[in-house]
């Protein structure tokens, strides 16, 4: 395959969500570890060697950082120039907001903030949140930038011929696949295993009112990671970003208020509303998870037990049940399909999860599997599995592989769009580039200034 063609196929044009620091940086002025400036947006020297790593973990031959440097002022290029489309909604303060609800995220699968800072390799919390809050707006402008400039772009029949035919002995090759279609079912609490929750609660609520307090309550009790170590505390919430019952709950109660006990998707809660301030407001939680027990998931078995006796006796079809039946909203409306994160129904058998591969190993094309039990949105949940399809290693063929095919076509049109604007955009734009790059060769003309130490 040659380098050109192999670049497209595997890269495109990266939208790179690399970890990196912003300040703003006058024309000439040098800053120690700055590999390039784009405008106010720098690129550090760890930012390219973080590329070639990834690369060279991924199993290409690297012999230069000069492709991944051009990669990164060009997605730099984009974020700079997004900022400033009018048409682009400034989302600057959403990534800020959220900022604090992922860094509460990662912090809950650690014993301590320490720790958690030691083995992401940060000093401080700050410089943290800075960097998650940079990897998410970098992330959003650099995409609504690109999706701006090719939203137009489409590709004829023709052009997927042409391609096909320029291309069809450097297309890659896919491994085995298959094509799967699922029925989930969340087993159903009893009614006394429900009550025993909200009696649970009620009791931690009497607790509280008797003089313990809610915060303590809710380290010793509550089984939701991203709040129990706070005391159970969110804050800032924006409305609308909490389910329904729960924002609703917090926002009729007074401020130091606890509700009665209030059912979820996520289980059993009672809810403190600690401020409200305009469109946001401070609330702490206790929740109890609805996890079923043994006899729960036997008789959510059972059920679909019955669902695939029907569908073996041809009384209904896979795709209806899973309509009819299905608890998992993600698929149940294309008839149980599951996609992979490219979009398609084909799933690459190595790729999948351990569980899944064993249940539908000696399964043939057209069969179900038995039923199963298995994990959905960190809920168990019980599954039947049909295979749809199974397709043999081989090249990608315009025969039966033609959306790939259209989709790589599309890329390819895509990237030559970029490369046009980028082109464009370069004598507009201050570009600064460090002189150790002065040896590269670029496919862009980004050598007319160059940074000196």
């Amino acid at each position: 395959m040659t380098k050109d063609i192999k670049y497209f196929f595997f890269t495109v044009f990266l939208i790179l969500g690399t970890i990196t620091t912003q300040a703003q940086v006058k024309a000439g002025q040098l800053v120690d570890g700055i590999s390039a400036v784009v405008g106010n947006e720098i690129v550090l020297e760890s930012d390219i060697q973080e590329q070639l790593t990834y690369a060279q973990q991924q199993g290409e031959t690297v012999t230069d950082k000069c492709s991944f440097l051009e990669k990164i002022v060009g997605n730099k290029l984009l974020i700079y120039q997004a900022k400033k489309d009018t048409l682009i909604e400034d989302r600057s303060a959403a990534i800020r907001e959220n900022t604090d609800n992922k860094y509460t995220q990662i912090l809950s699968q650690f014993p301590d903030e320490k720790s958690m800072l030691a083995a992401y390799k940060f000093r401080t919390p700050f410089e943290m949140k800075n960097t998650i809050e940079k990897i998410d707006s970098d992330q959003y402008y650099g995409q609504a930038k690109y999706g701006r400039i090719t939203e137009k772009a489409d590709v004829t029949p023709n052009e997927v011929t042409d391609f096909y035919t320029l291309y069809q002995s450097q297309l890659p090759e896919v491994k085995d696949e298959v094509t799967l279609a699922e029925i989930s079912l969340y087993p159903k609490l009893t009614a006394a295993h429900k009550q025993e929750l909200i009696d649970k609660l009620k009791k931690i609520k009497a607790d509280i009112l008797g003089g313990e307090t809610f915060e303590n309550e809710a380290r010793i009790y509550s089984e939701d990671p991203g709040s129990a170590k706070n005391g159970g505390l969110y804050k800032d919430i924006s409305r609308g970003k909490m389910v329904k019952i729960f924002e609703a709950t917090a926002l009729n109660l007074q401020e130091g208020d606890i509700s009665d006990p209030v059912e979820s998707d996520f289980g059993f809660h009672i809810i403190q509303l600690v401020k409200k301030s305009g469109k946001q407001y401070d609330a702490r939680h206790i929740l109890l998870k609805a996890v079923p027990d043994t006899g729960e998931i036997a008789a959510a078995k059972k059920e679909l037990d019955s669902i695939k006796v029907l569908i073996t006796k041809g009384e209904i079809t896979f795709k209806n049940a899973a309509f009819k039946f299905s608890d998992n909203k993600a698929t149940k409306f294309s008839g149980g399909l599951i996609s992979g994160q490219d979009g398609s129904d084909r799933l690459e058998k190595s790729t999948l999860a351990a569980n899944i591969a064993y249940q539908i190993a000696g399964v043939n094309k057209g069969d179900m599997t038995d039923v199963f039990e298995d994990d959905l949105n960190e809920k168990k949940v019980v599954t039947l599995l049909k295979v749809e399809d199974v397709i043999g290693a081989h090249r990608l063929d315009i025969a039966t592989d033609y959306n790939r095919i259209k989709d790589l076509a599309l890329n390819r049109k895509k990237n030559d769009i970029i490369e046009k604007w980028i082109n464009q955009e370069i004598p507009k734009t201050f570009i600064s580039i460090d002189n150790r790059y002065d040896g590269c060769t670029y496919k862009s003309n980004y050598k007319k200034t160059a940074m000196k130490n």
